[in-house]
């Protein structure tokens, strides 16, 4: 739902009309829209972890690895990253979702530190990262692997 009408779609009442249930089922399962909002960014940073476990374990270099997620953002998904970062600026005001927009975030700083113990470095590839994110997003087109691996080896120092 967020990924089609945004956060502002996102109610008990939508939801569970979304999922064909009663709408004392949505508020059932999620007390709060707070809840509701949490729930739905944890299963993206979920769904994140696991992509990038599968591309390292699968003999990917990490770098690679989150390259490809990178990439993935102006390709196949534009919505999907859109929906999370609504949800991750939303974290800005409603702290409950912080801890889990926080994730990505740290999922590439852990990936950084691999390769690097400058904090400043670390920062700058989260940042990089981040950047990247939002320029295919911004432009409506995919940033390139190629591009995406150059800007990450380069804030790391690995060329």
């Amino acid at each position: 739902m967020v990924e089609r009408d945004g956060v502002a779609g996102v109610t008990h009442r939508a939801v569970a009309k979304e999922a064909g249930v009663p709408a004392s089922s949505a508020t059932y399962y999620f007390a709060t829209l707070d809840d509701l909002l949490v729930a739905a960014l944890t299963a993206a940073a979920d769904a994140y972890t696991r992509q990038l476990r599968r591309i390292v374990e699968g003999g990917t270099e990490d770098i690679d690895g989150m390259t490809e997620l990178i990439a993935e953002v102006g390709e196949t998904g534009r919505r999907r990253v859109l929906a999370e970062y609504e949800l991750t600026l939303l974290a800005v005001r409603r702290p409950a979702l912080r801890p889990i927009a926080r994730r990505w975030m740290e999922m590439v700083a852990d990936m950084a530190r691999r390769h690097t113990d400058d904090p400043v470095a670390v920062r700058a590839t989260v940042a990089a990262a981040d950047g990247l994110c939002l320029q295919a997003l911004l432009e409506e087109q995919a940033v390139t692997a190629s591009d995406v691996r150059a800007v990450l080896r380069h804030v790391l120092r690995l060329d």
